[in-house]
């Protein structure tokens, strides 16, 4: 008989025996059901938060870099960080005169302000101040109105551009455009809107206020650090401009030979990379918590093929009396623990990606499920049902027909 006619038979006699057995066979596949969906649940959650992360990183620009006095993620040395000398608007000059590879550069300062339009308030929003070239660096299009522009910043004019969640909350069904706006205690004339950009890691890039570099300066008081915001024709001249930038910095702060950098050069990536290593441990626990819950269904696969071994010796005799193989007791068992399994690991699949779908639509959580994922997870449930079944499969075809006989 060929491996092909085992299968085949097996599959038939298997499929007959999780019909004469139809509870036991529903709680056996609710077992690994169960596991199957709290993995692909949790997979689905840690697909979309990725895919979200990275949809917020991208929203940053691919070829952007932004220098500060101090580095966006920081893990001590915070008071080293804080005591360097301030960056200043001759720094993005010598930077705009010397660096080859940059193709745009703007100053940018912030500070936090209350705003007010006829009633309608928001509190400690970020008020930027910077030139006219900054949506080339940011990213941001202007969807009304216009931007700022030089004789804006040459004048000093009180003209703001706004973000979008801050024109939908101020200016419910009225045009910002002309609007006088208050920041602060001064009041400003709204020249234009931005289009929304979301959020990165949870703060909203669309609550901002945009006011000219100088009239920033002349506003708010006090020797704060200038940020100084860089574009490059094309992503992979960054490392190029880093080099470049680190190069006329040193020289423009007189760095002496041999003492580290007294500022930080931020890439989108780097934000990446720590959370990466943030989520790492969590995603690892969360996976763990699901490949323990599966591993709980594979024991009860296990225990009840043992049972059923144990009900159907007597068959087992019978069928190797008459001349059954060992190998075609070992197919019939181990189909029969797969077949349980990849039913369960199918309901699992469709409760899981319900799981994760609910769990985005009733959180702030994003869920994703990519096709591979739903493959993975019906034929992993299968594999389950596999290395489960190897065991009483074995012991199936290792009864000595003449004493599996006499079981009554």
């Amino acid at each position: 008989m060929s491996f092909s006619v085992d299968v085949l038979e097996g599959a038939r006699i298997a499929l007959g025996s999780l019909l004469a057995h139809r509870l036991r066979t529903v709680l056996t596949t609710v077992g690994i059901g169960i596991g199957v969906a709290t993995l692909l649940a949790i997979v689905g959650i840690t697909q979309g938060l990725d895919a979200s992360f990275e949809a917020q990183l991208a929203s940053l620009g691919s070829s952007t870099l932004y220098v500060a006095k101090q580095p966006w993620v920081q893990f001590g040395n915070w008071w080293e960080f804080r005591n360097r000398k301030p960056l200043t608007l001759a720094h993005v000059e010598a930077v705009r005169a010397q660096c080859g590879p940059c193709e745009t550069v703007v100053p940018l300062v912030d500070e936090d302000e209350d705003l007010a339009f006829q009633g309608n308030e928001l509190s400690a929003v970020n008020v930027t101040g910077t030139t006219e070239d900054w949506p080339r660096v940011s990213g941001f299009e202007v969807t009304r109105g216009r931007f700022l522009t030089q004789t804006d910043d040459d004048n000093l004019r009180l003209v703001a551009v706004v973000g979008a969640d801050v024109a939908d909350t101020l200016f419910p069904g009225v045009n910002p455009v002309g609007q006088t706006l208050r920041v602060g205690k001064k009041p400003f004339t709204v020249v234009g809107t931005l289009g929304r950009k979301g959020k990165v890691l949870d703060s909203s890039q669309d609550l901002v206020v945009v006011i000219p570099f100088h009239t920033f300066t002349g506003f708010f008081a006090g020797r704060r650090s200038v940020t100084i915001g860089v574009s490059v024709p094309r992503p992979e001249l960054l490392d190029e401009a880093e080099d470049a930038l680190v190069g006329i910095l040193r020289r423009a702060r007189q760095t002496p030979p041999g003492k580290s950098d007294d500022f930080a050069i931020n890439r989108p990536e780097q934000l990446a990379s720590t959370y990466q290593q943030l989520t790492g441990a969590l995603y690892a626990v969360a996976l763990g918590i699901g490949f323990i819950t599966l591993l709980v269904g594979g024991i009860g696969i296990m225990n009840i093929m043992l049972v059923s071994v144990r009900e159907r010796t007597r068959e087992i005799g019978i069928r190797r009396a008459l001349g059954a193989r060992r190998r075609t007791i070992i197919v019939q068992f181990m189909l029969e623990a797969m077949l349980v399994s990849a039913v369960g690991g199918l309901l699992g699949t469709g409760v899981g990606l319900g799981g994760a779908r609910l769990v985005s639509l009733v959180t702030p959580l994003a869920a994703t499920v990519k096709p591979l994922t739903v493959l993975f997870g019906v034929g992993f449930a299968a594999l389950v049902g596999l290395v489960f079944g190897i065991w009483p499969a074995a012991r199936a075809a290792s009864l000595d027909p003449v004493e599996a006989l006499r079981q009554e």
